[in-house]
């Protein structure tokens, strides 16, 4: 049989394919329906041992899904705060928001750039020097007189004017008066008379014209709100191993709850779970039995498209707040082993069946020219993926091949076949990736794959190796105080069969 179908002398000339699916090795059918999947919304359940690419199926099968295309906010309830309102922004409204609040900034400029007598109503300039400093400084830095606040100083006729205006000064200052952060007045553009405000902006002033005002007046006259699921989210979402708060959702605790002035209010406080973040992408679930009874969450979530998000602690202010029918249409990707197949809810897996598939992956694939080539293409994206090891030789491949043959042999019993468990062939990878960093060399060779086959073989067969079994290594491993039964944890295994008390 031939190697290669193709001439090339290392995994750099091996083209990595663009479409996150063609990475997948030897699961043609997972990969076929994963396609179907993202194109018609449908759920996956994928079957079989650690390491075979379900999870790497889930991910391409997000890349697969168009952007989000609804933002979820979170609005207040003036009416019945712990009660707020759920809000879905369309992209063309999000973008239209967007370019609201950044146009309601306005422009920002130097206090010298604006007229003489705004800068001196903001407080930026002296009238008796002209000099510019920050509205902060109530006294001026260079002649020390006190900056006056519109109405202090008037044309009055009184030769004192400028004095009393000083003590005026004082006084609203004594009193709690300020400076005024803004200024509303108009000017000429093109030849069209306009409103423009002037405002602080520390020691700089913004400008705010029609324009700008009227996008601040929209924003102004939308109620508080708070953005859940922002629409430049990621359509995958990794689950595995979430609690129930990750997963649901939460509010938040606040000592003062949302009492005016004092606490967060309730719709700042609200938490999306990791099934709202997937709306309208993947949310993807391995070890899926270990979720328990909040695989029944999961069921509601996928049969109404929606979950609400509620206080999970009853000793938290939030216990009060609940936000009903928050959005997670998404598409579930669930993973288990074999074995662990009956805990999985069966209402569970026939909603997965009633609207998806169920998959059994595959460990081993035939061993032809045109699988080896996939082995190599393998072998080049784990290189890449790590980032830290040099590419594989020819030679080192063909190594990596034969091994994958063997285990395919011994693990599954498939003769004439290559392994599909690919994480642990990936670790012997890197193993022969970091000896050949090791050894300066510009290539893992087969010489690397050779000794990674020590390293990278698991304890067990490390065991086996030296002591002949496990059994025998565990003979081996206790102590002279265990063998003499002076233990009591080696007294309670040795005993045990006798029907003595062990422990005593």
């Amino acid at each position: 049989m031939k190697w290669w179908d193709t001439a090339w002398s290392s995994t750099a000339d091996i083209a990595i394919p663009q479409d996150p699916l063609k990475r997948v090795i030897g699961q043609d059918e997972a990969v076929e329906l994963a396609r179907v999947a993202a194109s018609q919304r449908r759920h996956l359940l994928l079957v079989g041992p650690p390491g075979t690419g379900k999870s790497m199926i889930a991910q391409a099968l997000a890349l697969h899904l168009n952007p989000a295309e609804e933002e979820v906010h979170i609005v207040s309830n003036p009416e019945n705060p712990d009660r707020p309102f759920v809000e879905l922004k369309e992209l063309d409204e999000v973008q239209r928001d967007r370019e609201d609040r950044e146009g309601s900034g306005g422009k920002i400029v130097s206090p010298v750039d604006v007229p003489v007598n705004i800068a001196e109503q903001l407080g930026y300039r002296c009238p008796h020097c002209g000099t510019y400093s920050p509205p902060s400084e109530n006294q001026c830095p260079n002649c020390q007189v006190m900056k006056p606040i519109p109405g202090a100083q008037k044309k009055t006729g009184n030769p004192f004017g400028d004095l009393m205006g000083v003590v005026q000064l004082t006084i609203n200052q004594i009193g709690g008066k300020k400076k005024p952060e803004r200024v509303q007045t108009t000017r000429e553009v093109n030849g069209k008379e306009e409103v423009v405000v002037y405002e602080q902006a520390g020691d700089r002033i913004r400008v705010l014209d029609e324009r700008s005002l009227g996008k601040r007046r929209r924003l102004e006259g939308m109620r508080p709100r708070k953005v859940l699921v922002p629409i430049d989210r990621k359509t995958f979402v990794m689950a595995t191993g979430a609690s129930e708060t990750e997963l649901l959702g939460d509010v938040r605790h606040d000592p003062y709850g949302g009492h005016e002035g004092l606490g967060t209010p309730a719709f700042e406080r609200v938490v999306a779970g990791a099934v709202h973040d997937a709306h309208q992408g993947v949310l993807f679930l391995d070890e899926l039995p270990h979720l328990g009874a909040l695989q029944r969450n999961i069921l509601t979530a996928m049969q109404e498209k929606s979950f609400p998000i509620s206080g999970r602690n009853p000793q938290s202010a939030g216990a009060s707040v609940r936000v009903d029918s928050v959005p997670c249409d998404f598409i579930f990707v669930g993973a288990c082993n074999i074995t662990d197949l009956p805990s999985i809810l069966a209402p569970l897996r026939s909603r997965i069946l009633g609207s998806g598939y169920e998959v059994l992956v595959e460990t081993a694939m035939e061993d032809n020219t045109d699988n080896r080539r996939k082995l190599a293409q393998f072998v080049a994206q784990e290189v890449n993926m790590d980032g830290r090891i040099p590419h594989a030789s020819r030679s080192a491949v063909e190594e990596i091949v034969r091994e994958s043959g063997k285990r395919a042999k011994v693990i599954d019993g498939a003769e004439g076949a290559l392994t599909l468990r690919l994480r642990e062939l990936g670790g012997l990878v890197r193993v022969a990736g970091d000896l050949a960093i090791r050894d300066g060399s510009d290539l893992i060779d087969k010489k690397h794959v050779k000794r990674a086959l020590r390293w990278a073989s698991p304890i067990e067969d490390q065991i086996k190796e030296r002591y002949g079994s496990y059994m025998g290594g565990v003979a081996r491993d206790i102590s002279g105080a265990q063998k003499e039964g002076t233990s009591p944890y080696n007294y309670w295994n040795q005993h045990l069969q006798d029907d003595k008390q062990g422990y005593g």
